[in-house]
């Protein structure tokens, strides 16, 4: 297995830009040696499509952190024997899985703020309704008798079973 090292951005200060590590920086001679392997491997890797730096207006490639950081993943995967081929496939299903989880984590933040949403609305419903009840207790007339407290004199009389003869 690749002997690895922490990048530049990852040895750099917590309050980096979030972008520093999709900045095209090093030329290809730097991005070469940085990843560990010779600069004519670089070029083959971007024919064959599991890389694509940046270029320069005079037609340069310029290699990022993210760059330097795909190249070790490349070369972890071939270290292990996977043909370019697939080193290309993982890589691309790398990506996509990775891109799922933010969609994943996303769709969890949006859900737990509908969650919210949605019980602040309950709680206000709630609110509403036991103000409503309130206000209608109010409007009873308070000289009606509660049915359940009438004198046995106004209850009706149990009815008699008459005996079949």
């Amino acid at each position: 297995m690749a002997e690895s090292f922490p990048t530049p951005v990852e040895r750099a200060a917590p309050d980096a830009h979030p972008l520093a590590a999709h900045r095209a920086v090093y030329v290809i001679s730097v991005a070469a040696q940085l990843a560990g392997m010779h600069p004519q491997t670089l070029r083959v890797y971007e024919r064959k499509g599991l890389l694509d730096p940046a270029r320069t207006e005079g037609g340069s490639r310029r290699y990022s952190e993210a760059d330097i950081t795909q190249l070790q993943r490349i070369q972890e995967l071939t270290g292990m024997g996977v043909n370019i081929e697939g080193v290309k496939r993982i890589v691309e299903l790398e990506a996509e899985l990775s891109q799922v989880r933010s969609q994943l984590a996303f769709a969890k933040l949006e859900m737990e703020a509908l969650r919210s949403e949605a019980l602040a609305e309950l709680d206000r419903a709630r609110l509403q309704a036991a103000e409503e009840i309130q206000r209608t207790h109010r409007q009873y007339r308070r000289d009606l008798v509660p049915v359940r407290n009438l004198p046995d004199i106004y209850r009706r009389p149990p009815e008699r079973r008459s005996s079949g003869a």
